[in-house]
């Protein structure tokens, strides 16, 4: 199971890399959850613009063996989806950390960052 260093990780398996500005973060699942899920075939989203809580569903991945919500692992506006996953969903299978991203999110509240899993923290979670 990969899990990069630089990343955060929620107890629900989102991962969430922070940018160079510290005020915008990538999100994506982790490697761990996509190989539960399996293939996955489409993934739903709230729409670009829309400010959620810490918490709150944003999505949700839809596999051949389940559909799971996606959690907001930090509030926030939603400021970009990943449009390649409309037509290769299934690049969150091949490339969970990289290509396989699915929204950035302008964040409200950047010590929310805080609360979340160090690599080490989520690795053990899932063991």
């Amino acid at each position: 199971m990969k899990l990069p260093e630089e990343l955060k990780y929620t107890e629900e398996h989102e991962w969430v890399r922070i940018h160079a500005d510290g005020e915008t973060v990538t999100i994506g699942i982790t490697d761990f959850a996509q190989g539960e899920l399996g293939d996955i075939v489409f993934i739903e989203l709230e729409p670009e613009g829309e400010m959620m809580e810490q918490g709150d569903v944003f999505g949700s991945v839809e596999a051949v063996k389940a559909v799971s919500d996606l959690f907001l692992p930090v509030s926030g506006t939603i400021h970009q989806h990943n449009t390649e996953l409309e037509t290769n969903p299934e690049l969150v299978n091949s490339d969970p950390f990289g290509e396989g991203w699915i929204i950035e999110v302008s964040l409200s509240d950047p010590g929310q960052i805080e609360s979340l899993l160090s690599a080490q923290e989520y690795a053990d979670h899932v063991a």
